[in-house]
């Protein structure tokens, strides 16, 4: 049984005059028999709330930031009026700060052998999987002094997918690499490259690219046109251990790691070339390898919605293996790190070897905007020491960035909203290059 405010009041007025005129027990109990009469009363005429039926529907999936609607339907199998509260428990990170009362409860009222529905709008703030807890109604009498209250599990899940900002970013890059495609196609001949169509033999032709089956199959010689190959190999890795924790400005280093990963593999897709994911600190966290063109980006987007940060060192040597392992051709390898110093040369650098002798391999980093802004700092004591101090950081990353450039890798260090677009530049550049 739960009481309500409408009950505590109506105590508190009848023991008013009795504790001012007649201070007894007497008096008490006259006021407050009547009370517990009418709070049985009104206990026993609520609806019972065992017997209600739910179920659910509505979204299973969401864009983190954006709205989802779960709709949750009550079933009153009793033969009373329902008149209740519900509260449709989710994790707090389901809601903006501020808004979880208001956006869990509400009060409905639900005639003998009917159906209501009520919509809970959840607008999550963390990627991941977000269950809802339990349902709990209270169901008052028609007095509204007394309430009925109990709880029940109706299962449902909302998988929060990454945002993908930098997909505005796609149709410009998309541009290129057509403005790419259509460039190396008329450049490239002969051995190498994928077949494209055939065409009638013109006097300069190299005479290695006649199509002698064509040919005698009707009267004029036949010759072979090529286009750059499209079923090349990507491989995104992300390093999930201690260091994509972090949060750079506004922005986690994994999330702002995922966006790049998502625009560079909507770009390679439309390329034509086959993405793959490894997610990687001590053990593989989600892979995805071996989907089409079409199936590529969400199944990125999906096993990228719950993977969280480990607070562990990642295991330089077991990555490499996983990677060798999952890209037996030769592929580009992009790597998704940090540029800290001792990560880089204590667990990266001995192993590069394996990965650059068989792969393309190019690093991307999240750096730090507020180190560039420290770097720019005057005016007093403290802003020198830390311009001194974001001086010596930035040295330190463009030394190990050097170091990975000795070695064959591209490397792309930049801050979170322009990590995206330089990643997918990068790709271009190597593609023009030839180098994929």
């Amino acid at each position: 049984m739960a009481l309500t405010g409408r009950t505590a009041l109506l105590a508190a007025i009848g023991s008013l005059p009795v504790g001012i005129l007649a201070p007894s027990w007497t008096g008490m109990l006259a006021v407050n028999a009547p009370l517990s009469l009418a709070i049985l009363c009104d206990y026993a005429l609520a609806a019972p709330v065992r017997s209600l039926r739910f179920t659910r529907s509505g979204e299973t999936r969401v864009r983190l930031g954006e709205r989802a609607d779960v709709h949750l339907s009550f079933t009153n199998a009793s033969k009373r009026m329902l008149r209740a509260q519900v509260r449709d428990a989710w994790p707090p990170s389901s809601w903006e700060a501020g808004t979880e009362q208001a956006g869990s409860r509400s009060r409905l009222t639900v005639p003998a052998g009917e159906r209501r529905r009520i919509t809970t709008a959840l607008r999550p703030t963390r990627r991941g999987d977000r269950h809802a807890d339990r349902v709990t109604v209270r169901s008052y009498g028609p007095l509204g002094l007394a309430a009925r209250q109990s709880s029940h599990q109706v299962p449902w899940t909302v998988r929060v997918l990454p945002p993908f900002t930098s997909r505005k970013h796609l149709p410009s890059r998309m541009a290129r690499l057509r403005e790419l495609d259509g460039r190396t196609s008329m450049l490239i001949r002969g051995q190498g490259t994928e077949f494209d169509s055939l065409r009638d033999y013109v006097p300069g032709d190299d005479t290695r690219s006649i199509d002698w089956r064509a040919t005698a199959r009707q009267a004029d010689v036949a010759v072979r046109t090529w286009r750059p190959e499209r079923d090349r190999h990507v491989v995104l890795v992300l390093d999930t251990g201690r260091t994509s924790a972090g949060r750079v400005g506004d922005v986690p280093r994994l999330d702002a790691s995922m966006d790049a990963a998502l625009l560079l593999s909507a770009l390679a897709s439309r390329a034509g070339d086959r993405v793959g994911l490894l997610a990687y600190d001590r053990r593989v966290r989600a892979q995805v390898h071996g989907r089409s063109a079409s199936e590529t980006l969400p199944a990125l987007v999906d096993a990228l919605a719950p993977l969280e940060p480990e607070l562990v060192e990642t295991d330089a040597r077991g990555l490499s293996a996983a990677v060798l392992k999952s890209a037996p051709r030769r592929s580009l390898i992009v790597l998704l790190s940090n540029l800290d110093a001792t990560p880089i040369e204590e667990g990266l650098l001995p192993v590069l070897p394996q990965l650059t002798q068989r792969h393309t391999v190019l690093v991307a980093s999240v750096a730090d905007p507020h180190v560039e802004k420290m770097s720019k700092a005057r005016g007093s004591v403290e802003a020198v020491y830390e311009a001194a101090a974001a001086a010596q950081a930035q040295t330190q990353r463009r030394r190990t960035a050097e170091q990975l450039q000795r070695h064959g890798v591209t490397v792309v260090d930049t801050t979170p909203g322009n990590l995206a677009p330089a990643l997918a530049d990068a790709y271009l550049t190597l593609k023009a290059a030839g180098r994929l």
